[in-house]
């Protein structure tokens, strides 16, 4: 698989276009199971094969951050922004392509944690973010706190800020998808200076039943050569806390959720086999213009799935990286809601290195299984 070509990024043996056009979306309900009611916010406005070749490699110089946008807005993307926009906070863990979770650096960890014995896993994390309605720009800050005992969380210390830009003159990101119910996909360059290349693969899932809670699941890829590989997985559990405040309000101990680094991942046997859906989708093979482009297309979607490439995690997500017969390579993110139930994201790449589209699907498994 070629990782470069002139109008192409390099990514987990993948290449990404640098124009995607702003697309219309069709069917308003997808992924949301109460479509019809208004968001309660809205006021407020081994097996795994982990790495994969390719073909041939060219010259690292021939990375650019794109610099044409989609200037179209659609109704798709205000609704995006109301959703996606405000106050994110969470807890985030690092894990091995193995789905074993790393512990936090010594030197973070306060001494009576270690006094105690006990490991810690899980940063806790600010995420606000803020969307244009009127503009396709966004923009949003990963802010990791120092670990502390007790409730002296309500004092916590930042530790990281890590700022990501999508449109606009500040535009970082090498594709962008979206979906009105806030979920998205974004494709990232982090070092653009030298070699190897890393990417991340941001998947953003948003609980269909709950538009204030979602999944971000970040797959970490190695381009090196001929070989894209799966570094590590960065996984965000977050809920919504209020509107844009640029991250001024700590959450501390009124944080909703709680650590999940170090608890049970989700069982294979509940991923493996045959699964029916729906997904939405951008083709970027045919599209024109922009890096930030809209899901649509509601489409039929059947797929089988085996330990391949498949890493389990906590909290009932899975993610994959795959190649597949056609020299294709997929690399999917998926979250368990209920019994046979799911939400998953997936962007797939061609045998040349080129992106072919990404998706975001809800699942039904079926009764048989492989």
């Amino acid at each position: 698989m070629s990782l470069l070509s002139p109008n192409t990024i390099a990514g987990n043996g993948s290449l990404i276009h640098r124009c995607f056009p702003l697309l219309g979306l069709k069917n308003r309900s997808f992924l949301s199971d109460n479509a019809s009611q208004p968001s309660i916010r809205r006021g407020l406005r081994s097996r795994r094969p982990n790495s994969v070749s390719a073909s041939a490699t060219k010259a690292a110089s021939e990375l650019e951050v794109p610099n044409r946008l989609s200037d179209s807005v659609t109704d798709g993307w205000k609704e995006f922004a109301e959703r996606v926009s405000g106050e994110w906070d969470g807890y985030g863990a690092n894990f091995t392509t193995e789905g074993k979770p790393t512990e936090l650096p010594e030197a973070v960890v306060p001494e009576a944690f270690r006094e105690w014995g006990v490991q810690v896993f899980d940063w806790q994390t600010q995420c606000p973010t803020l969307a244009e309605t009127e503009n396709p720009i966004l923009f949003y800050k990963l802010i990791k706190l120092l670990p502390t005992v007790g409730c002296e969380a309500d004092a916590a210390t930042r530790y990281t800020i890590d700022e990501r830009n999508v449109g606009g003159v500040n535009n970082k990101v090498y594709a962008f998808a979206y979906h009105r119910s806030g979920s998205y996909m974004a494709i990232w360059l982090v070092n653009d200076e030298g070699a190897p290349r890393v990417l991340e693969l941001e998947h953003c899932l948003v609980d269909p039943r709950n538009h204030e809670s979602r999944v971000r699941v970040v797959q970490v890829v190695r381009v090196e050569g001929t070989v894209t590989r799966l570094e590590n997985i960065k996984v965000f559990i977050e809920q919504w806390y209020g509107p844009f405040r640029n991250g001024e309000q700590l959450g501390g101990c009124a944080i909703r959720d709680s650590t999940f680094a170090s608890t049970n991942a989700l069982k294979e046997s509940e991923v493996l086999g045959k699964w029916e859906g729906s997904n939405i989708s951008v083709n970027f093979q045919s599209v024109q213009a922009g890096v930030i482009c809209e899901l649509a297309n509601d489409r039929p979607q059947n797929t089988v799935r085996n330990k391949d490439g498949l890493v389990v995690l906590p909290k009932q997500l899975w993610c994959s990286l795959k190649e597949r017969e056609d020299d294709e390579t997929s690399f999917e993110v998926g979250w368990l809601l209920d019994c046979g139930q799911s939400v998953t994201s997936r962007c797939v790449f061609l045998k040349d290195g080129q992106l072919k589209g990404i998706s975001l699907g809800r699942e039904s498994a079926m009764l048989e299984k492989i």
